[in-house]
């Protein structure tokens, strides 16, 4: 009589359960110290939970939501075999998005999903989104961890997010709030943040050696991959310290789109932003990837933030005490421009300092 003989396992398809496993008891600390009084639990329940009844104060609190990803920037940290920073990528992109109405940033999940699970990449790359939320002041309450073989190479992975916040009724931010003699408060980006990276691998592959990861171009205080890795600035905390201390009617978080049109999002129909170039000289980076296109001036606006990562729009005579809260707080900042009467457009004047 033949023995039988084993079929196809879940591992010989390129999954590895057990792998799951350690990567989430790799993670469990620093997922740890993002905890507020709140949460309930920890991770490895099917759900997170958060109890909203100890939220106390509000008269009619509003729940905010937002969503996103890194984009292709994973790739950039693919081939630099560095995954510690995309997590904060990742958490800037989704709470600095919810800040924009007010709202403080309550808790996040997170989803990685990998072609081959390695679990010290994935405990790096979440404890990136751990640190995000240290820094934004909200919990990561849950996650997943996928592993998708035969659809995504070995080393191939990408991870996106969620977060909810919370915002008084009466305290919301946004273009209802916006009027001509406004002042448009510039808050430094850390570098490209998380956006604009296709067409910065695009150049990269054109350039070779010129634009190589490991060069040292002129101008720079890093190898470009590390310049190209740096995390992005989270403003949340930021932001929610300037509302509370100066009359602020809106924010506009720079990302796709550039300066211009994401400030727009946030303008009513009866006015107009005028950023002025003068105010600020962007970092050497943009420079060095418009001159190895080499990318016309107006593209660069439109993809990349070009040195800006937040706008604050206060209101008249607001500028100094915006300046000095956020210079407490070590945000470079500075008057970028103002609200006149419009149609609901924002535009750049002017040219940068030499």
């Amino acid at each position: 009589m033949r023995s039988a003989q084993a079929g196809p396992s879940y591992a010989s398809a390129g999954v590895d359960i057990e792998a799951g496993h350690r990567a989430v008891e790799l993670m469990r600390a620093a997922v740890a110290r993002t905890a507020r009084p709140e949460v309930m639990g920890g991770i490895g329940g099917f759900a997170g939970l958060f109890d909203a009844s100890r939220l106390a104060g509000y008269r009619r609190p509003l729940l905010a939501t937002a969503t996103d990803g890194v984009g292709t920037k994973v790739a950039i940290a693919q081939r630099m075999g560095r995954y510690d920073t995309v997590g904060i990528d990742l958490v800037a992109m989704v709470v600095d998005d919810l800040v924009v109405c007010g709202a403080e940033p309550l808790f996040m999940t997170d989803y990685v999903v990998c072609g081959a699970l390695r679990p010290e990449r994935v405990a790096a790359i979440v404890g990136g989104v751990a640190e995000g939320c240290v820094r934004a002041g909200c919990a990561l309450i849950g996650g997943e961890t996928a592993e998708h073989p035969g659809q995504l190479g070995p080393d191939d992975f990408d991870l996106a997010g969620a977060a909810t916040g919370v915002v008084e009724a009466d305290e919301l931010l946004g273009p209802d709030r916006v009027r001509p003699g406004d002042v448009l408060i510039a808050m430094a980006s850390s570098g490209l943040h998380s956006n604009g990276f296709s067409l910065v691998r695009k150049l990269i592959d054109q350039q070779g050696h010129e634009l190589a990861l490991d060069a040292e171009p002129d101008g720079l205080d890093a190898p470009l991959g590390d310049e190209l890795l740096t995390p992005t600035r989270i403003y949340a905390r930021d932001c929610l310290a300037l509302a509370a201390g100066c009359d602020v009617h809106a924010f506009a978080h720079v990302t796709g789109g550039g300066l211009a049109a994401n400030l727009g999002r946030v303008l009513p129909p009866g006015a107009d932003a005028t950023i002025d170039r003068g105010s600020w000289r962007p970092p050497a980076v943009f420079g060095l990837l418009a001159a190895h296109g080499p990318v016309a001036a107006d593209e660069m606006e439109r993809v990349f933030n070009m040195g800006v990562g937040m706008v604050a729009v206060v209101g008249p005579g607001e500028a100094g005490r915006a300046l000095k809260l956020l210079s407490s707080r070590d945000v470079p900042a500075w008057v970028a421009g103002k609200i006149t009467p419009g149609t609901g457009k924002a535009r750049l004047s002017g040219r940068h300092p030499a």
